[in-house]
């Protein structure tokens, strides 16, 4: 099972604080501290909502929103939740999974509520005490994905747990006895102040604690001990390039979660970016039914190709004109050329004679187009609704470059709910 290194920040008025009860800022910029612990390469972020107020939440949310845009992991919103409006604002503001307080009793009463509503890979209980879990024990088998032990002294069983998947939060321990926890089979996951003190040692304690992957001898090699390895762009599934690893290129790609390679020209291992900047940052790594081609889909900074292409595959050998089907690509094209419009102003666009009427009047036309479509619907034609659709889309990417939506902001609104 793989174990999880999970800093937490305390978030107070925008900074990252000491702890719940010490307020004392470790940084003002609790956004910079998420991004920090991101690059270290930890596995998920936990924030701590400390807010009081409506208005100092709502500003929570903004930073938390901005948490979750900038760094590479996912984050697991907490505090502050009292409602399933609460847990909903954590969702939409881009958490992987949201927090309830155990130790509220109208966190417990929503429990089934948010997990229906939500899924239950969404949901986790924050335990702060053994009689917590036990009296709800049913209750978080049924609908919640994760216990969060926030005092190691709680004492649960792996029989009590039963097959539970839990989180422990430390605060201060030897090296020696963290290590005990992330072994610990109970737990899938250690979190605390123990881990967020010693972001730059997380790939030291993954060594420590026997944290391996599939080992590359498990993998069938060509005749020079290699494996090769294509990689993807996360985001779109292109292809960017293939390139071989050795023993050390892969156990260095897996320890420090960015892509290196090894050169068969140079005789040697390389980092992907060393010298050109252009890192490729893993979001996953497989290997296929054979075991002889490693798939890495990953977060490309600049260029993959050293000819300066984002991709190395642009040599072209047979190429049949066809229409784009993938939707993202159509979606984003149209909603380049309408951005494309507003920035290079053509005679006789449509598209121009909307931006310069304003915003009324594309609200009004993104109106008028949803009624087409009510209408469309009510007819026994397909291809009318399909009409009317496509015309309401165009509208509402005009309306989105003109209030700067993009479409990514779009679909990562769209995959967290």
């Amino acid at each position: 099972m793989t174990k999880k290194l999970i800093p937490c920040i305390y978030l107070k008025d925008g900074a990252a604080v000491k702890s719940f009860t010490d307020l004392t800022v470790i940084n003002p910029d609790a956004v910079l501290e998420a991004v920090k612990f991101s690059d270290a390469l930890c596995d998920e972020i936990i924030v701590f909502d400390l807010s009081k107020g409506d208005e100092e939440h709502e500003k929570a949310l903004d930073v938390i929103k901005d948490i979750c845009k900038y760094v590479k992991v996912p984050v697991i919103g907490a505090g502050n939740v009292k409602r399933m409006e609460d847990i909903k604002k954590l969702l939409y503001a881009g958490c992987k999974q949201a927090c309830l307080n155990y130790s509220l009793l109208s966190n417990v009463e929503i429990t089934e509520e948010v997990s229906k509503k939500f899924g239950k890979d969404k949901i986790i209980a924050c335990i702060k005490s053994k009689e917590e879990y036990i009296d709800n024990k049913s209750l978080i088998n049924d609908y919640v994905s994760y216990v969060l032990i926030v005092d190691p002294s709680i004492e649960l069983s792996a029989e009590e747990l039963n097959g539970n998947k839990a989180i422990i939060s430390l605060s201060d321990v030897s090296l020696d006895k963290l290590i005990e926890y992330v072994k610990d089979e109970r737990f899938v996951g250690v979190t605390g102040p123990i881990i967020s003190d010693n972001y730059t040692e997380y790939a030291n304690i993954r060594d420590l604690c026997g944290i391996k992957l599939t080992s590359f001898s498990e993998f069938k090699l060509n005749e020079n001990g290699l494996i090769p390895c294509i990689v993807q762009d996360y985001k779109t599934n292109e292809v960017l390039m293939m390139a071989y690893m050795n023993e050390e290129a892969y156990n260095d790609t897996v320890r420090s979660r960015m892509m290196h390679y090894y050169s068969r020209s140079r005789n040697e291992q390389w980092l992907k970016g060393e010298t050109s900047g252009h890192y490729q940052y893993v979001k996953s790594l497989h290997y296929d039914c054979d075991a002889d081609t490693l798939l890495a889909k990953v977060e490309q900074i600049g260029a993959a190709c050293h000819t300066g292409s984002y991709s190395c595959f642009f040599n072209e050998i047979i190429g049949y004109e066809f229409d784009e089907k993938n939707p993202f690509d159509v979606l984003a094209d149209v909603y380049d050329v309408i951005a494309d419009r507003k920035v290079n102003p053509k005679e006789g666009s449509y598209t121009n004679y909307l931006f310069d009427k304003g915003v009324d009047k594309i609200l009004k036309k993104c109106g008028e187009e949803a009624t087409e479509i009510v209408i469309a619907a009510k007819n026994p034609n397909p291809n009318e609704i399909k009409y009317e659709i496509s015309d309401f889309l165009y509208h509402v990417m005009v309306l989105m470059v003109e209030k700067g939506v993009t479409w990514e902001e779009i679909m990562i609104e769209l995959a967290n709910r």
